[in-house]
Formats: structure tokens, sequence, C-alpha cells
């Protein structure tokens, strides 16, 4: 797929530069299996912090009062489970990730061609972000400790839920001026339709990563990265 050569290229991960087993067979598993250690955490402030935000959510987002460290457990775990796109939930699977990563017990998946096209495009000038539904820490992580080694230095910029939902149009306009871009100049790369048309309706060009197995739905698709190309 050809398209006009952008100034900065975003990138989603998982579909996209990470295989979605990864994140649903290791990274989801492993938040789960130790969820009970964020209660010996609660001296940190973003532990703290985000366990706060679950009990406002747990009530607003589910009708439900909580207030203990155990219902406050049980709600993540549950939204866990759901594959809930809830900021204090991706903030604290991002600190247990940390842990994860630092044991040598998790490494970031990456596809095959990722690091050699995101050096290659680094080199002709593009800069590189990332937009994920988990929070930059755990975007840093997966990342930092790939299997292909710390890619962390080809990125300058990092987006997640804090900036806004991945399908809603006004997101893309918000990162467009967070990186005093005109959207035009920005390529979003995604597995997902509607975060494609999110981004292409802010004028935005995009490409559908439609991996082994994926049937294309998008307008514009790659199978791999090697086949991005540039005019």
């Amino acid at each position: 797929m050809t398209v006009k050569k952008p100034k900065f290229i975003l990138t989603d991960i998982e579909g996209t530069t990470s295989s979605i087993s990864f994140v649903a067979e290791k990274l989801f598993p492993y938040f789960r299996n130790n969820i009970l250690d964020l209660t010996e955490m609660t001296d940190n402030a973003i532990v703290k912090d985000a366990f706060e935000q679950t009990i406002q959510l747990a009530q607003s987002e589910d009708g439900e009062l909580i207030s203990t460290e155990q219902e406050i457990i049980d709600k993540l775990y549950e939204w866990s489970v759901e594959d809930r796109k809830i900021t204090p939930l991706k903030t604290l699977q991002g600190v247990l990730w940390e842990k994860g990563y630092r044991d040598g017990v998790l490494k970031g998946h990456v596809y095959p061609e990722v690091a050699a096209n995101l050096k290659k495009w680094k080199e002709q000038g593009i800069e590189l972000g990332v937009f994920s539904s988990g929070s930059v820490s755990a975007q840093k992580l997966i990342f930092g400790y790939s299997i292909s080694g710390d890619l962390t230095p080809l990125f300058s910029a990092y987006f997640d839920t804090n900036t806004g939902g991945k399908r809603d149009g006004e997101t893309y306009a918000k990162i467009a001026k967070a990186l005093s871009l005109e959207a035009t100049e920005i390529l979003f790369l995604s597995d997902i339709v509607e975060e494609l048309e999110a981004a292409d309706s802010n004028g935005f060009q995009t490409i559908q990563l439609a991996r082994e197995g994926m049937k294309p739905s998008w307008k514009q698709f790659a199978t791999t990265f090697d086949e991005i190309t540039f005019e």
C-alpha cells in the first residue's frame, strides 16, 4: 500500500505491531494472576489514585457502590475479564506488567518486520508515535522490553485513553493539535476499522493492518509493515 509520505506515523499496538494473542494469552492472565499484589502497593500514589478512580467509575459506569480493597480488586478483575477500556484498569495493568517485565517474566511481542521498518521510517525523517488503549506506561514496557530489544528511542509521542476514545473522531483532532501537525501529515496504522474511520474523518491518512487470518475491511490495507511504502 503506497500513500503520501507522512511527517508522523501513529501506530496502534494490539493486532498492528504486536499479536492480539500476546495481550490476551500473556499480559491479561499475568495481571489477573497477580492482581492481589496491588493491595501491597497502596502507598504508591499511582495505585492509590487508580483505586479512587475505580470507586468512582464503579458507581458511574456500573451503578455499584464499592469501598473496600477487596471490592476494588473484584471490580478490576471483572473489568479485566470483560476487557473494558477503563483508564484506572489500564493504569494498574501497566503497574503490574512493569514488575513482570523487570523480573524477566514478560517479553513484549512485536511482529518480525516491525522493528526494521520503524527504524527505516525514522531514518527517512518520519517521527513515530503510539496510540493504544493500554496506558502510556504499558506501551513503553511492551516496546522497551520487546523481543526485538528496546524500541522506545524510536518513538517521540505516546497517547492513551486519557487523550480520548480510539473510536472518537475528536481524539484524533486532539492528537494532531498535540503534535502541532496538520491531520493530513499523520498516518495512522490500526487493525480496527472503527478507529480508522474516526481518524479518517479528521483527515488522517490511514492504513489497516490485516495480519494473518484477518480479512481486510478498510479501503487501504497491508498485511505487514513491509508492504507500506511512500510516494
